[in-house]
């Protein structure tokens, strides 16, 4: 893969929406990706004037919202506050009612995150709304921006996906990055090896690749992809301390120290140090995660331009 400051999203690729990684071609994911490599390296975007953003998140982030508004900024986008406990959904608001509202006064992209699985299907009924919706994360669902990301740094490591080691680490069941990642890296090429307690692997995830455990293929792996433990998105589970979890299922120095040299760690982040990984890896020379929150920003300027430009083609 190369990159170009001249690099677009050729138009047969672009979409008024950006949902899921499921919705995209390989070739519209590779031309994402990019076209995220070319804004980083100077490209200047191309979206007309007063173009207007919405974030509205339903749950709490940083990285991904954050992320967002940064990207709105360098395109020089216009973007409405909008807080959830301080909007009419304390007052029983539907998210419908809610989008449609930001629709009528003049929004041009809504970027939602919300906790509900495919919260966006009731959205999207033919003629409902003129803006462009973007899935900054469903639940346990899909997080295709993250994963988006994720491939760009891959990239930039890399240059290609095929036949690369990619080890996804943690609580797979709840994780909507490991479902992205792993349904995108596997029509990819990429070797996709799971890890972690048996009870939170989920079939409809691990039947996309191989079930291993850290400790046996950590010196094969090209990439380590550690998870966070979402302790909010179930009642009960497996009852580990920080420390052994972080010995039976998660990146020590130890293991570290056997990845091949060109090896890379990756995390979605936020981290749990000390849970899923040593907290000195987490700025080591072989991390990334602080290069994928850079790269996050570059590529939600591709997803946002692109859905726009899309929109304005309609």
């Amino acid at each position: 893969m190369s990159s170009a400051t001249g690099f677009t999203i050729p138009s047969r690729y672009a979409s008024q929406h950006f949902l899921s990684v499921e919705d995209l071609p390989n070739d519209a994911v590779l031309a994402i990706v990019e076209r995220g490599r070319a804004f980083k390296a100077g490209a200047r975007p191309r979206l007309g004037p007063d173009r207007v953003a919405i974030n509205m998140f339903f749950e709490d982030s940083t990285r991904t919202m954050t992320s967002f508004q940064m990207a709105e900024h360098r395109l020089g986008m216009k973007v409405l506050d909008f807080d959830p406990k301080h909007s009419s959904v304390t007052k029983g608001e539907s998210l419908y009612d809610s989008v449609r509202t930001v629709d009528a006064i003049g929004a041009d992209v809504a970027v939602i995150r919300h906790s509900r699985n495919a919260y966006y299907d009731q959205l999207l009924a033919p003629g409902r709304l003129e803006l462009s919706l973007v899935n900054a994360g469903d639940g346990s669902g899909q997080h295709p921006s993250q994963c988006m990301l994720d491939l760009m740094t891959i990239a930039e490591e890399f240059g290609h996906f095929d036949d690369l080691t990619i080890a996804i680490s943690g609580d797979i069941a709840h994780s909507r990055v490991a479902r992205s990642d792993a349904q995108i890296l596997n029509r990819l090429g990429a070797r996709v090896i799971f890890t972690g307690p048996r009870e939170w692997m989920d079939h409809e995830v691990t039947r996309l690749g191989e079930i291993s455990t850290l400790e046996e293929v950590i010196e094969d792996v090209d990439v380590a992809m550690m998870l966070r433990v979402q302790h909010e998105r179930f009642d009960a589970g497996p009852d580990f301390s920080a420390e052994d979890y972080l010995h039976a299922y998660g990146l020590t120095d130890d293991r570290a120290a056997r990845m091949r040299p060109d090896a890379i760690i990756m995390h979605p982040a936020p981290v749990n140090r000390g849970t899923e990984i040593s907290s000195k890896l987490v700025e080591a020379p072989q991390s990334r995660i602080f290069t994928q929150m850079h790269n996050g920003v570059m590529v939600r300027m591709a997803i946002l331009e692109s859905v726009l430009d899309a929109a304005e083609q309609a």
